[in-house]
């Protein structure tokens, strides 16, 4: 026996009324970021990346820039879903909960827009 209305059970939708698009979009993410840390890391390590002169031309290619902001925004995603969760599952005072939600996604967009900036300001210079 479900407790579950018939038009939440054909939607697919739980208490929230979210589903399970959370979920899949923290999975997504997760996924998109396998072979954009992989390819940073690799390149990384695979080039002689000792000076400022040399880290500015590596991020100036169009490809590295454009795949760094990727990485960058995918994994400002990713936190920001996670930290989401675990603020829900453990933060019980509806005021403090609503704070550090908030606070929780300023941080994320800040530190993503900083991040994107620097890259920027590094590849076309």
């Amino acid at each position: 026996m479900s407790l579950r209305t018939p038009l939440g059970k054909v939607r697919g939708l739980g208490s929230a009324g979210e589903g399970v698009g959370h979920w899949w979009m923290q999975r997504v993410t997760a996924v998109a970021l396998v072979p954009l840390t992989a390819w940073f890391a690799i390149s990384l390590l695979t080039h002689s990346l000792q000076s400022y002169e040399v880290m500015r031309g590596w991020l100036g290619q169009p490809c590295v820039a454009v795949l760094s902001i990727l990485l960058v925004l995918t994994l400002a995603l990713h936190s920001k879903l996670g930290v989401e969760v675990v603020v829900e599952d453990y933060v019980h005072g509806k005021g403090a909960k609503t704070t550090l939600l908030l606070l929780s996604a300023f941080v994320h967009v800040a530190a993503a827009v900083a991040a994107v900036f620097a890259i920027l300001m590094l590849a076309l210079q």
